[in-house]
């Protein structure tokens, strides 16, 4: 215990929370119901429509203890204040846009988002009269230049999936701030052992559970972070009105993956820096993109912002030809060949894209580099590096 009576993070992620054990047991209770009765009415409509969100609990569509435990260890893990957790990761996404649009409101998102948000946004949303403008997120005057009167959002990924670029969140923040702009920004990558964005003055955070918290890929989940003031109007409409909560016994899942957070993340980046130095010394790769490398263009503000990097890091080949890249990834034998990412296992996943700056799409692999040794995953793309000389 520090001098303050705070606890370090470690100490934290195994006991935050907890402090009544039920009957005396160590790990606490799946409370898998669906609904809570009163002892009156009064009471029942009382939190209906004056506290839906509990406790206490009337619902599990809206709340439940096994979900209130993880949410208040995700909320004091970012430093936020209150937290909700969602069946998946888009699921948050998409709870927390729609908290921060309406008909002719504007956005502004940084290139190289999550695909799906990227759809909910440029596509989905668009039937609704919301604009999306996509920039480079590593220019923070075309973030600033690229909002209007009519901007409520600016949607932040640091870094983002593919191209694992990042933004100047702190600058960006302010400027929000000052117009009044709501900032978000999908957090996963780093969780709060790396980066917490709430200090850099963000509004809401957002993570993908299903990745590091989670981290032995057999649940999905996600979580939005922010005020107490924010997450109270969230669940007063969006959570209200849409559901898909995260279940009982997922939130469980979750809550003991939080308990090895940071033993694993130490192993994935260790791993993933190991792989992604060695890779960028071979003849066939024409650049690796990895927060964690020296030579990452931007690395000087990644020190500035995180305390670490993560598993997770993408390069292209200098030939760029899809049938050697297919083969390349076909080659594979620890890889698995899969979306996600943040479990045990090791995944690897090509994608053809075209970042803004680019003149055409290239192939980008995507490697998760997950608790197996580092040298047998490097023996093992070792040998698919054949597929593509």
């Amino acid at each position: 215990m520090s001098a303050n009576g705070s606890f370090g993070f470690s100490t934290d992620l195994a006991h935050f929370g907890e402090d009544e054990k039920h009957l005396g047991a160590v790990i606490p209770p799946i409370y898998q119901n669906s609904l809570f009765v009163f002892p009156t009415m009064e009471e029942l409509l009382d939190t209906m429509y004056n506290n839906p969100g509990g406790p206490p609990h009337h619902y599990s569509r809206v709340s439940n203890p096994t979900l209130d435990l993880l949410e208040t260890k995700l909320a004091h893990f970012e430093g936020g204040e209150k937290c909700k957790v969602f069946a998946a990761g888009m699921t948050a996404v998409s709870v927390a846009i729609m908290s921060a649009v309406k008909q002719g409101a504007h956005v502004v998102a940084v290139d190289g988002i999550y695909g799906p948000a990227n759809g909910l946004l440029n596509t989905y949303l668009a039937r609704f009269g919301v604009e999306c403008t996509m920039v480079d997120g590593r220019d923070t005057q075309a973030v600033i230049d690229a909002c209007r009167d009519n901007t409520t959002l600016i949607y932040l990924e640091s870094p983002t999936s593919l191209t694992f670029r990042v933004q100047d969140i702190s600058a960006i923040t302010k400027f929000a701030r000052e117009r009044g702009i709501t900032t978000m920004i999908d957090s996963t990558y780093n969780t709060p052992i790396h980066m917490r964005p709430l200090d850099l003055g963000v509004d809401v955070v957002i993570h993908s559970l299903t990745k590091y918290y989670g981290g032995h890929s057999n649940a999905t989940g996600g979580a939005v972070i922010g005020s107490a003031a924010y997450i109270d109007k969230l669940i007063r409409s969006e959570v209200v009105m849409m559901g898909s909560l995260l279940g009982p016994f997922q939130s469980w899942l979750f809550t003991q993956g939080s308990r090895t957070l940071k033993l694993r993340l130490k192993q994935h980046e260790a791993t993933a820096n190991h792989i992604a130095g060695w890779l960028e010394q071979e003849p066939e790769i024409k650049v690796v993109h990895h927060l964690g490398l020296e030579s990452y263009a931007q690395r000087d503000l990644v020190k500035s912002m995180m305390k670490g990097t993560s598993g997770l890091f993408s390069f292209e080949t200098k030939q760029d030809d899809k049938a050697k890249v297919m083969d390349f990834c076909n080659r594979l034998q620890l890889f698995g060949r899969g979306i996600s990412w943040g479990g045990f296992e090791s995944l690897v996943v090509a994608s053809h894209v075209k970042p803004c700056d680019y003149d055409s799409p290239r192939w980008f692999i995507r490697l998760f580099c997950g608790l197996e040794d580092a040298e047998d995953l490097q023996a093992d793309i070792a040998q698919a590096l054949v597929a593509l000389r």
